[in-house]
């Protein structure tokens, strides 16, 4: 329906990661992915979720007096109205961020919406979705994230980290550990070992409330 999205939920809490880990932070969750990464912990929002305007969805964000919105999924940007949406928020003097997978095209992303691009690794079983024509469109205050399941996933991101030159594209490069699937310290000794230039990261959501919905 025109002027509508299908919202898995609207809450607030602390963000969990990115440049803004531990920051308060209205989350706004689309329902629906076209991806179905192994290790992922949103499945939740897969379906269901509930039709709300564009208008109900700013005013319930706009109820909780927040600085920082971040929306997310599933992958909101596979709803078209997605797009109006974040436009919206920006408009309303937010400081607005997209959690996106490295599968759906960025742009028509508003310019003032920071996109936290998700490049999924082989171990995902969702590394062939990825679109890396993305890459040229992403800006200096955009980030780039790589969830690692194993060293050959590190290996794997390196290569890409490389190849495209992420560092100079973009502020921030995130390696992350897949919670029960790779160590966060032996990740965080390869990253020194290598010398990269990322910055590690743990899932703050999931280390104080274990990835409770809602939180």
């Amino acid at each position: 329906m025109q002027n509508t999205l299908r919202i898995t939920e609207i809450f607030y809490s602390l963000q969990g990661e990115t440049r803004t880990a531990g920051l308060p932070t209205v989350f706004v969750r689309l329902t629906g992915c076209p991806l179905r990464c192994q290790y992922c912990d949103s499945a939740y929002a897969f379906t269901g979720g509930q039709l709300l305007s564009l208008e109900t969805i700013l005013a319930q964000v706009a109820a909780y007096k927040p600085r920082y919105i971040c929306v997310t999924g599933g992958e909101p940007l596979a709803q078209p109205n997605a797009l109006p949406l974040l436009t919206q928020l920006c408009d309303a003097g937010y400081q607005v961020s997209i959690e996106t997978s490295g599968a759906m095209d960025i742009r028509h992303v508003d310019p003032r919406v920071h996109i936290v691009l998700d490049l999924k690794t082989p171990d995902s079983l969702e590394s062939q979705r990825n679109l890396y024509d993305n890459i040229d469109l992403l800006k200096a205050q955009d980030q780039v994230k790589f969830v690692l399941c194993s060293r050959a996933d590190y290996d794997w991101a390196v290569t890409k980290l490389l190849q495209y030159k992420l560092d100079a594209r973009v502020d921030d490069v995130l390696f992350s550990p897949s919670q029960g699937q790779l160590s966060a310290r032996d990740l965080a000794d390869w990253i020194v070992a290598d010398n990269l230039p990322v910055r590690f990261q743990l899932q703050l959501h999931k280390v104080l409330w274990d990835d409770e919905p809602g939180r």
